[in-house]
């Protein structure tokens, strides 16, 4: 659940409806991730600014990241960082069936579902609406993220997943 494609105003957006959300959540409760440039790793950082607590999903291959990009090692390391927890599951970074695996097994012990998500299908790169209707397969309640003004850039337009620099 990447989302390298949101135009800068997108990323403010979402964000700022992350935080919301988040302050709105019961004190004692948890946000689980797997460990991801782009936007897990922008999740994560508004998590630690609104004092949730963090759990990561990383691979068990501690070389994983080895030969990612630099935006993927910057949020392997960054994410632990912030984790109060971290769950190490079987699956191998490169192949987006694995790791659409490990997000159903992260997402079937959830209670709740926040899916930044315009409400498209699923292009066969990002894995949000299988993960959408996968949870609510299993009733687990779905929130979708996609503030008024919130876009995607143009295709083709995307260089690299682009993380607003973190705020203390």
């Amino acid at each position: 659940m990447e989302h390298a494609d949101l135009t800068p105003t997108a990323w403010e957006l979402v964000q700022a409806e992350l935080r919301e959300r988040l302050r709105g959540l019961p004190p004692h409760a948890t946000a689980l991730l797997r460990a991801g440039a782009g936007l897990p790793l922008a999740f994560g950082q508004v998590v630690h600014e609104v004092g949730r607590r963090l759990m990561v999903l990383l691979p068990e291959r501690g070389d994983a990241f080895a030969d990612a990009p630099f935006h993927d090692r910057r949020a392997h390391r960054e994410l632990p960082a912030l984790a109060g927890r971290i769950r190490m599951l079987p699956f191998d970074l490169l192949d987006r069936d694995a790791c659409v695996s490990a997000d159903e097994r992260l997402v079937s012990g959830c209670s709740r579902l926040l899916a930044v998500w315009d409400g498209a299908p699923s292009n066969g790169q990002d894995a949000t609406a299988h993960m959408v209707a996968y949870a609510r397969a299993r009733g687990i309640a779905v929130e979708v993220v996609w503030p008024a003004g919130a876009a995607r850039e143009p295709a083709g337009r995307t260089e690299s997943p682009r993380v607003p620099e973190h705020r203390h």
